[in-house]
């Protein structure tokens, strides 16, 4: 789901020039940066058994009878890795995110191959987590096992509901059985693990998102991640759009999950994310504090600071593509530096989705400006009761939670 993945929906098409020059991302530019931000690397894989209607990540069906290319990708991917080393070298990676798609498509054995050659090129610091994203439609048992031997510290797992015939509607291969096998597995094999559920389904009652909660909190799941069903361009729900909860309805279902993981003892510290203590994702978090992440793979996007400049990064988005251009050393197909103009704007988009706001010292460090970029900004905000703030830090409030896509367009209109 977004919040465990970069944004790879859009496309890829057309090549940047330089866009593989580590000397060109490295030249001189208009901000200074005292300090790098913690760095996490996202690896991208692209196949899943059945696209999903409502899905427009870079996800692609697995053809029936045809094996995925797993040990192509890997050299690809791997490869990838290697040209990207001179823009990363000697900075300790602190997260590590396997998302896609379905990675757990992929053998136990190709996700060991795949976290020892990062091992081996890459600082992972102690306690370095490592997230894998799983479906229960690709789940065998003791699989999960393997993957927790083969360096995975943490499972998400995509379940979205208990709930049979609203799987049917999302267009899920899973199901209610298969969900809670697979959970139930999780919770053996991980010390940690979080579980995907969604809201506002098709046809979809309070009750019914009742029911889905308490079997997830039952479970003993130790950090959930609940997000709306949203109809998004170039699905096929957006074709063809299945009637859906009235807004009233949906956010009744907010407030339900608000209160009911309240009594369970998970805190909600993001827009879309809930957990017990010391099980906060630590690579969503990176993402939300404007850390930089290293993208490999087909369509992933990464973001990069340097001394003088904050660059973004797509690779290419077809997978056989992506894989003979990563081969070739020249897996990127567009790098561009991120304006000054835009800094403002990008880094509230992200860390106003923090529950707990963000330090101000922070924003100049992580985007090398002074706070005077956004105080009319935080101003126009803090007058419309959207956020609070005191010398040190800025946060949202409960209305600027529940309005937050509102909160961030002010940012977009001072930027």
């Amino acid at each position: 789901m977004p919040a465990d993945t970069t944004d790879d929906a859009a496309p890829a098409d057309e090549p940047t020039a330089h866009a593989n020059d580590a000397a060109w991302q490295m030249r001189p530019g208009p901000l200074q940066l005292g300090a790098l931000p913690p760095l996490a690397v996202y690896v991208h894989i692209p196949w899943c058994l059945r696209k999903c209607p409502y899905c427009d990540f870079n996800s692609h069906a697995q053809r029936d009878g045809q094996a995925l290319p797993e040990q192509r990708y890997l050299d690809a991917l791997i490869a990838d890795l290697d040209a990207a080393l001179p823009l990363v070298w000697g900075r300790p990676v602190h997260s590590i995110f396997l998302g896609g798609g379905t990675p757990s498509l992929f053998a136990p054995e190709t996700i060991d191959r795949l976290l020892a050659a990062l091992r081996a090129r890459l600082q992972l610091l102690p306690g370095c987590e490592i997230t894998l994203e799983a479906n229960p439609g690709t789940f065998e048992r003791e699989r999960f096992r393997a993957y927790r031997a083969a360096g995975v510290t943490r499972l998400s797992l995509g379940v979205q509901s208990f709930d049979d015939a609203h799987l049917r509607a999302i267009g899920r291969v899973h199901d209610r059985a298969q969900a809670l096998a697979a959970a139930e597995e999780a919770a053996q094999a991980f010390e940690t693990f979080n579980l995907d559920l969604m809201y506002a389904l098709p046809g979809q009652t309070l009750d019914q998102l009742d029911a889905d909660l308490h079997q997830a909190l039952a479970l003993g799941t130790p950090h959930l991640s609940v997000y709306h069903l949203t109809i998004e361009p170039n699905t096929a729900f957006a074709r063809q759009p299945p009637p859906l909860p009235d807004d009233d309805t949906a956010y009744a279902m907010l407030d339900r999950i608000t209160e009911r993981t309240t009594a369970a003892g998970l805190a909600r510290y993001e827009v879309s994310a809930y957990a017990r203590n010391s099980h906060r994702c630590a690579h969503n978090l990176n993402y939300w504090q404007f850390g930089d992440y290293l993208g490999l793979g087909a369509g992933a996007h990464g973001k990069l600071s340097f001394a003088h400049r904050i660059v973004r990064q797509i690779r290419w988005r077809d997978p056989q593509r992506y894989m003979a251009q990563a081969l070739q050393g020249q897996a990127i197909s567009r790098s561009a530096d991120v304006a000054l103009a835009d800094l403002p704007f990008e880094f509230m988009l992200n860390a106003l989705r923090l529950k707990d706001g963000f330090a101000l010292a922070d924003f100049t460090a992580r985007t090398g400006l002074a706070l005077t970029a956004v105080q009319r900004g935080l101003q126009e905000a803090e007058r419309k009761g959207l956020l609070e703030r005191d010398l040190h830090r800025v946060w949202p409030t409960a209305r600027g939670f529940d309005f937050l896509s509102d909160l961030q367009e002010i940012f977009l209109s001072n930027a």
